[in-house]
């Protein structure tokens, strides 16, 4: 019995390192937004609303769901920088304001360290898959509504 516990622990901590299963969603939360076209898209998000958080971020994760992201919260708006250190998974960002509308959005590159800067002060960032708020007709102007990501 002993041996069958230590492979089935040895198995879920390989599968959640290389992969083939999603890491556990701490904080997730619900974000609606309207896109250009009128049409409301709901997704699945994370908080990350420590430094902690905000500092692991994505790192190291192999799976992102198609509608799921991870939504950054800050104290302040300000202009904010991230890069993809450490990050497999090909994502966009979108920066957002203090009034939860997308200033900009950029994609960004597996692994790379170079910085992505924000143009405008942003309160909030949000990570999806890459191309996704392409895709979703999402664009600068689309406003975010957040459903219990706040004050967790």
């Amino acid at each position: 019995m002993i041996i069958f516990r230590i492979f089935t622990i040895a198995f879920i901590a390989a599968s959640v390192l290389y992969g083939s299963v999603s890491y556990p969603r701490s904080g997730a939360c619900s974000i609606k937004i309207v896109n250009s076209a009128g049409k409301s898209v709901n997704i699945s998000a994370e908080t990350a609303d420590t430094e902690v958080k905000r500092s692991a971020g994505l790192m190291y994760r192999r799976i992102l769901g198609d509608n799921e992201g991870m939504l950054f919260v800050f104290e302040t708006a300000e202009h904010r920088q991230f890069w993809m250190k450490n990050t497999y998974i090909p994502l966009s960002i979108a920066y957002i304001g203090k009034d939860r509308i997308i200033t900009e959005i950029y994609d960004m590159k597996p692994l790379d360290e170079r910085i992505t800067y924000s143009q405008k002060p942003a309160m909030y960032a949000l990570e999806m898959k890459q191309g996704w708020f392409a895709r979703s007709n999402i664009t600068a102007g689309c406003r975010l509504e957040l459903d219990g990501c706040l004050g967790k």
